[in-house]
C-alpha cells in the first residue's frame, strides 16, 4: 500500500494528470477514499509554492535562453486563452472554479499560470487554488469509487 500512495503522490505532483490521474489509481489499486484523497491532495497543492519556487529562482537566470522564453511564452497563451475571460473578471473566484473544474487542461499548474499572469495576490491565488484543488479531488475520488463500485455489481 505504501508503494501505491508514494505512486498516488507522484502522479499527483506530475503535470501529467495530477491528482486526477493520481486518485484513481490510488482508488484502483484499493486503497481506501479517504486516504487516495488525502495524499492526492496533498501532492496538487504543492504544485503552487513548488511552481513559485521554480518561477523566482530559475525565470530571471534562464530567460535570456531561446528556448526557456518560447516555452513559458507558450505556457502563458495557452493559460491566457483557457483562464482568460473568468479569471480576469472574476479574480479569485474565477481562479478557484477554474482550478476545480475536472477537465483536462484546467488544475493547479495552468491555475498558477493564470493566477501569475492576471496578477493576483500570491497568498489569495494560494488560497483558490487550494480550494480548487480539495474540490476536485472530492469530485474524482467520489466518482470513481461510485464507478469501480458500480463495476462491482455487474
Amino acid at each position: 500500500m505504501l508503494e501505491t500512495l508514494i505512486l498516488t503522490f507522484l502522479l499527483s505532483i506530475s503535470p501529467f494528470g495530477e491528482a486526477r490521474a493520481g486518485i484513481p489509481y490510488a482508488v484502483l489499486n484499493n486503497v481506501q477514499l479517504v486516504w487516495a484523497v488525502l495524499v492526492g491532495v496533498v501532492g496538487n497543492i504543492l504544485i503552487y509554492p513548488m511552481f513559485l519556487w521554480l518561477v523566482d529562482t530559475f525565470s530571471k537566470k534562464f530567460w535570456p535562453f531561446r528556448a526557456y522564453k518560447r516555452g513559458v511564452i507558450y505556457f502563458c497563451k495557452r493559460a491566457k486563452k483557457m483562464a482568460g475571460s473568468n479569471v480576469n473578471k472574476y479574480g479569485f473566484w474565477g481562479l478557484m472554479v477554474f482550478v476545480m473544474i475536472p477537465l483536462p487542461g484546467t488544475g493547479a499548474y495552468m491555475g498558477a499560470i493564470a493566477a501569475e499572469i492576471f496578477k493576483i495576490e500570491r497568498r489569495k491565488a494560494f488560497a483558490a487554488i487550494t480550494i480548487g484543488v480539495v474540490m476536485s479531488s472530492i469530485i474524482i475520488g467520489v466518482s470513481t469509487y461510485l464507478g469501480v463500485a458500480g463495476w462491482e455489481k455487474l
